[in-house]
């Protein structure tokens, strides 16, 4: 049986290098809209971000996504990170 290949993505706060299923993506849609991509197949620019609540935080603190994706991102977006971890 051949073995599937695991796609790794890097976490934008850590840089570490995780498997896709262990990080959460945030998308900025072609319309300028900011969204949680649970399924990780969104149409836009994305960024992922490792599920844990300290990672989250230090995204906020230190504004990484507002850099990542080159606009402003509501606290609506942290707050529902926070309740998927």
């Amino acid at each position: 049986m051949k073995t599937r290949k695991i796609p790794m993505r890097t976490c934008v706060v850590t840089r570490e290098k995780l498997p896709k299923q262990e990080l959460i993506r945030v998308v900025r849609t072609p319309e300028g809209t900011i969204i949680v991509d649970k399924t990780g197949k969104a149409n836009g620019r994305g960024a992922y971000l490792k599920k844990d609540l300290e990672t989250f935080e230090k995204a906020k603190k230190n504004r990484i996504l507002n850099r990542q994706l080159e606009v402003e991102v509501p606290d609506s977006i942290y707050e529902e990170l926070n309740t998927l971890v």
